[in-house]
């Protein structure tokens, strides 16, 4: 797919004088060709460039993001009766990668079964540790701050991290958990 893109590029490079000028001899005085016909052939260029510029936007995601690399963070919640969230700060082997500050309507969406993807990136192969830190209201509305550690073996595959914030109707406390899965 790749080596036809490059094809389908040099083809249209190549093609463009042709088209400008309607016809390939080198004579000043050639007719140019109908606008219909150079109109019908601007287009299918047009075609060719937005399945070219689509194949390397895939090439480019390959990339900077292969498989072998890749991680990913997601955040979910649970009822939220003991921890109101504002913000959740993310650090991959002790680097901060990502930070958020929350909305109402944002806390919303999480409590009614969103998914929020933090981060996505590249880690090394081998261990890796993930540290989420969560900053909001406990419970009887006090400051209240938490943080999930989880280490993981980073193989081939792209691996996905999910922390997750529940309520323990046992200890009437928040719960916040880090999983990993490949």
């Amino acid at each position: 797919m790749r080596r036809t893109a490059t094809r389908h590029f040099l083809t249209l490079l190549l093609a463009l004088p042709l088209a400008w000028t309607g016809s390939a001899s080198a004579e000043p005085d050639a007719p140019v060709s109908q606008p219909a016909a150079l109109g019908s052939d601007l287009e299918q260029i047009k075609k060719d460039l937005l399945e070219l510029k689509r194949d390397l936007v895939i090439l480019e995601e390959d990339l900077l993001f292969p498989a072998s690399s890749q991680v990913a963070v997601f955040l979910s919640m649970d009822i939220g009766e003991f921890f109101q969230l504002d913000a959740v700060t993310v650090k991959l082997n002790g680097k901060e990668v990502a930070h958020h500050l929350y909305t109402d309507r944002q806390v919303d969406a999480l409590y009614r079964g969103g998914v929020q993807k933090l981060y996505i990136g590249n880690v090394k192969q081998g261990r890796n540790e993930l540290t989420a830190f969560f900053t909001g209201r406990g419970p009887s509305g006090r400051d209240y701050r938490r943080a999930a550690t989880v280490a993981f073996e980073k193989s081939f595959e792209p691996a996905f991290v999910e922390l997750a914030i529940s309520d323990s109707g046992a200890s009437y406390q928040p719960e916040f958990t880090a999983a990993v899965s490949n």
